[in-house]
């Protein structure tokens, strides 16, 4: 049985380390470049896989280089790849811009391809443990979303920013994962502990990820913080992706509830340790080491 179908975005992200962000006109050299796939799901897709998982990518990718690249690269990390559609428009691209202190600058060009519409997958013989949403493929997801409370599979939502999949898969998932900055635009304050409180009326399990300052949680009336592991960050690109896919993951273990968010915390800490996002997604060795 598949432990997490991830459904959602991929991308191809460039990734470069620079010793600061770049002026008007400014031509600088980069320390380091990555390639690799990205994407918010398929990133957690991946993440499941190098933890010990069973997983699987539906989204879109063009029949380009960019695309040819990122199936090559699900399939040899044992990702199911069979539900990516590949079509004329082309693939989404990244160009990352990694900064000394962890920090990174994202330029995005996702291209003319239109969202996947209800019906053009057919993803019901995988029978799932877990769903996991990022929300950029709102018409299937919204599909799926109905499948998964009539077969009663646990569905998480990577709220990463408010736009259209976010804003209608919110209120309808078991467990809402979200940003800081999904937090602010939605409820409109910068009180994370305020926001906790609307987003624990929307959703079974709620919790809100706040980069070094750990994160708060919500869940059968009880509320409470967890701490960031102690990690030295080198580029924090892919670290939410990675906690989404760790935490989806981990409901699929049926993880003891404190456990769960010290393992996607984990997980999320270790992809901050190492240039580019698809590159430093853990292995579950690594993961264990840190959680001693």
């Amino acid at each position: 049985m598949l432990d997490v179908l991830c459904v959602g975005h991929t991308s191809f992200d460039v990734t470069m380390s620079v010793t600061h962000q770049p002026a008007n006109n400014e031509k600088m050299r980069a320390e380091a470049m990555q390639l690799a796939g990205g994407g918010p799901a398929a990133n957690a897709s991946v993440c499941v896989a190098r933890l010990g998982g069973r997983a699987a990518f539906l989204g879109y990718l063009g029949n380009d280089v960019f695309g040819d690249l990122h199936v090559a690269e699900l399939l040899a990390e044992g990702v199911d790849a069979s539900l990516v559609v590949r079509g004329a428009y082309d693939s989404a691209v990244s160009q990352v811009l990694a900064k000394p202190d962890g920090s990174r600058s994202v330029v995005s060009c996702r291209g003319q391809a239109p969202w996947l519409e209800s019906g053009s997958v057919d993803w019901r013989h995988l029978e799932p443990k877990v769903v996991l949403f990022d929300g950029h493929e709102p018409l299937i997801s919204a599909e799926i979303m109905l499948w998964a409370k009539e077969k009663g599979i646990p569905t998480v939502l990577d709220a990463g920013s408010v736009h259209r999949g976010t804003r209608e898969l919110a209120t309808q998932v078991d467990c809402l994962a979200a940003s800081e900055r999904f937090a602010h635009d939605w409820c409109n304050t910068e009180d994370m502990a305020q926001a906790l409180s609307e987003l624990a009326g929307m959703a079974p399990m709620a919790m809100i990820t706040c980069g070094e300052n750990g994160l708060l949680w919500s869940r059968d009336g009880q509320r409470g913080h967890l701490p960031a592991f102690s990690v030295e960050v080198v580029d924090s690109t892919g670290a939410g992706d990675a906690f989404h896919g760790a935490l989806a993951y981990g409901m699929a273990q049926n993880l003891e509830w404190n456990a769960l968010l010290r393992f996607a915390s984990a997980v999320g800490a270790l992809t901050c340790t190492r240039l580019g996002a698809r590159a430093s997604l853990p292995h579950r060795d690594a993961v264990d080491h840190l959680l001693g």
